[in-house]
């Protein structure tokens, strides 16, 4: 009897520890951090289902899903970069899902497959320290001038996706005149967004090409002496893709997850982080618009060919 009872009470405790271990979802989340805890406290509270995330630049994340790939750990991962997640798309990682309030979601930001779930967005812009500049509103090739010699600052785009984006959507538009100009003129790469930002904020450098622009707005909010725009020719807006792994231990979670991003209560959290939400009918006054950003129309299968290699060089025009 009393072996009965150790092998009856061996098989609760292993039977508690699988259900529990279906009650978690992975999420690797890209910045801001406080969104991501947010969104992670909030869709526990509402579900009871555990998040465990791991946060980390594009690049980060990118890097830790290699290294797993033998034994993943993922459910849903979120990148900053719509091109990278088409990468993982065509080598075979995703898997396909309708989330709930898809007919809501910005027309373009769930692809023709439904494996990228664009549940917010960013856009890159000039960011500028207004006690060294009053006033600037130079196209991206004017930053190239003299008058700005030795004072610009460019994200590293091999860590940032929003930045990695940009080159490769103005590259492939527009072609690398502007970015060698800039490189001949001194620009620097301080690390990715949060160095480069500082970079700027701090007066090491009067202006940030390619700032990713909740960076900004959050700054400008704690009266940081900053200021954003998006030149005249068009920068790209970036949808941050979340996606579902095909190798998902907890499949149902990461559904409900995707679902849960697109909730009213998500979305207003992603406008509070100053990003772009992912539905139509959510509204925001506490930045640009989607409207308002003058955009550069993105082929993105031809940019996610060259958005590596054209990230790869940026560092390399750079480098003095």
């Amino acid at each position: 009897m009393k072996k009965a009872l150790i092998v009856f009470a061996m098989f609760i405790a292993a039977f508690s520890a699988v259900h529990a271990a279906d009650n978690v979802v992975t999420v690797y989340m890209p910045s801001p951090a406080g969104l991501a805890n947010k969104l992670a406290a909030d869709f526990t509270e509402k579900t009871g289902i555990e998040v465990k995330t791991f946060q980390g630049t594009t690049g980060e994340i990118l890097a830790r899903l290699e290294t797993e790939k033998a034994n993943p750990v993922a459910d849903v991962v979120i990148l900053a970069s719509w091109s990278d997640g088409l990468s993982m798309k065509n080598s075979g990682q995703l898997a396909s899902y309708v989330p709930e309030a898809a007919d809501k979601v910005v027309p373009g930001w769930i692809d023709q497959d439904s494996m990228l779930f664009g549940y917010s967005a960013s856009a890159v812009g000039v960011i500028y320290n207004t006690l060294i500049y009053p006033e600037l509103n130079a196209d991206w090739a004017e930053l190239a001038s003299p008058e700005y010699r030795n004072d610009l600052a460019i994200p590293d785009p091999e860590l940032s996706g929003a930045c990695k984006d940009f080159v490769a959507g103005y590259v492939n538009t527009f072609g690398w005149d502007t970015f060698e100009a800039l490189a001949a003129n001194g620009m620097i790469v301080p690390g990715a967004n949060k160095a480069a930002l500082e970079a700027v904020t701090t007066g090491e450098v009067g202006i940030l090409i390619a700032g990713v622009d909740y960076n900004a707005y959050s700054s400008m909010a704690k009266g940081e002496p900053l200021f954003i725009y998006y030149p005249a020719s068009g920068t790209v807006v970036n949808p941050r893709p979340a996606m579902i792994m095909k190798t998902a231990p907890d499949m149902e979670n990461a559904k409900a997850f995707i679902d849960y991003l697109f909730s009213e209560d998500a979305q207003k959290m992603v406008t509070e982080a100053y990003l772009l939400p992912g539905r139509t009918d959510i509204e925001y006054t506490n930045r640009s618009t989607l409207d308002e950003i003058p955009q550069i129309e993105c082929n993105w299968d031809e940019m996610m060919e060259i958005s590596s290699e054209s990230a790869a060089r940026i560092n390399e025009l750079c480098e003095r």
